[in-house]
């Protein structure tokens, strides 16, 4: 973890012409606390910005919130900022936790606020950076769902948790799923199928309870959770956002990058034959994909061992382990733009469903081109401006937010977690709430399908 030495000057900013007011350095009183937070899909460039950042403003210093970023190790895989390249910029929370451990949200904020808060103690600006969206709900909304959790766990006498989590370990996400879906029908209509983290929170929680989650997550935490009226800090939410196509050529040539920068040996050395990937670092994307090609690898020595010059030759030499390869490779391309796509939503559902006030910066033409200014132009310029009306603009104190300029939150969506839809028309595909209902019936594949089923079939509802 990085940890800042409360000089301004000596992070890179002029504390004369961009001083930070979290401190009131300039002998007045302090202004209200406020939080800078970056963030956008994989790859759009946010540690970036955030270092960029420290060039203009005092003390700046980044918390990362990025779920995979946390734990120690694959820093290659996990594009973790190098030290040589943070600029002397402290950092916090990024390569701190241990990779067998399951690092929640609720554990996140419980770290992440006491640094944030000891930031502003010294005058200095927080900056969290991450692609994690719920860890950075978690941290600027004072309701937390785990809060209720735990209180109620607190209370039971129930014994069975450990007994569960080892039915847990020996049964696959499925079954899991399944038996969620026997024990609390409702709650497992909320999350996804293959969500293995949620899907064994939930049960552990009833089984420690006896309390349904969908009962739990009812009441003002559900109502309040997250919504944007309800920061616990005044926050700048700055959102760095691309065209797809081309953040799935910049994403695919960063995979090119991480193979020649030594991903392969960072697999190496977590893989195991017999490992969780539901939990810790090994859930990170990645680390299943070349599962496959390890398994063929090991399985050519005859003795069973390997090292890595044997694994770094044998790829010289095996047409097999070649082929293995190179599928691994378009798998980690493939889901990495995937997750993006995943990221997009759930920022868009931030907005609209939360009303987060996010402020949009188009880095399309920065990821574009390799050569230029487009990016201290295009990105870097506009997000200097953006932070220095906020830090200097009085804060909307009924909000915990900050207007820049005269940018208006949009009319939210009703917020209905719990109902689960399937759309028979594009291959019963299930949708959760009525906002990503409505999205999905909105967008060209769901009504090009419709389309052709009505010229077949007339009565197809829309």
């Amino acid at each position: 973890m990085g940890s800042g030495t409360g000089d301004p000057a000596a992070h890179g900013g002029d504390p004369n012409t961009n001083p930070n007011p979290n401190g009131g350095r300039d002998g007045g009183a302090p202004v209200a606390k406020k939080v800078v937070v970056v963030m956008g899909a994989t790859g759009a460039g946010k540690s970036r910005l955030a270092i960029d950042l420290a060039t203009h403003f005092a003390g700046v210093e980044v918390v990362n919130a990025d779920s995979m970023q946390v734990y120690r190790g694959l820093d290659v895989l996990t594009n973790k900022v190098p030290l040589s390249e943070r600029n002397g910029v402290p950092h916090h929370l990024l390569g701190t936790i241990d990779a067998s451990v399951e690092f929640t949200s609720k554990d996140f904020r419980d770290l992440a606020i006491p640094i944030i808060d000891d930031i502003l103690s010294r005058g200095c600006l927080p900056v969290v950076v991450g692609g994690t969206n719920y860890y950075i709900q978690s941290l600027v909304s004072p309701f937390l769902i785990d809060d209720v959790v735990e209180d109620v766990a607190s209370c039971s006498m129930s014994d069975s948790r450990g007994e569960l989590r080892e039915d847990l370990d020996s049964v696959d996400s499925t079954a899991s799923f399944d038996r969620l879906k026997e024990i609390d029908p409702v709650a497992a209509n909320r999350i996804h199928p293959n969500d293995n983290r949620k899907i064994n929170h939930y049960i552990s929680l009833y089984a420690s309870s006896g309390v349904l989650p969908s009962n739990l997550f009812q009441g003002e935490v559900a109502e309040k959770w997250g919504h944007a009226d309800n920061f616990r800090y005044h926050c700048c939410f700055i959102w760095l956002d691309a065209s797809l196509p081309v953040l799935d050529g910049y994403v695919k040539q960063r995979v090119d990058c991480m193979i020649d920068a030594g991903l392969l040996d960072e697999v190496y050395d977590i893989y195991h034959p017999e490992a969780d990937y539901t939990r810790g670092l090994r859930q990170a994307i990645g680390v299943r994909e070349f599962e496959a090609f390890f398994r063929c690898y090991f399985s050519k020595k005859e003795d069973g061992e390997a090292c890595r010059l044997d694994f770094s030759d044998s790829l010289h030499s095996d047409d097999d382990l070649k082929i293995f390869l190179d599928e691994a490779i378009d798998k980690l391309k493939a889901n990495t733009c995937k997750l993006a796509r995943r990221q997009k939503r759930r920022l868009n559902r931030l907005k609209t469903f939360f009303g987060w006030d996010l402020l949009h910066i188009d880095v399309t033409e920065a990821l574009s081109y390799s050569a230029g200014d487009s990016w201290q132009t295009k990105v870097v310029e506009p997000c200097v401006n953006i932070v220095r009306t906020f830090l200097f603009e009085r804060a909307n104190s009924s909000t915990g937010t900050a207007m820049v300029g005269n940018v208006q939150c949009p009319k939210l969506v009703s917020r209905d977690l719990w109902t689960q839809y399937v759309c028979e028309a594009c291959g019963n595909q299930i949708l959760r709430g009525a906002h990503e209902w409505d999205q999905h019936k909105q967008g060209r594949r769901h009504r090009k399908r419709i389309l052709r089923l009505k010229k077949k079939s007339p009565q197809v509802p829309a």
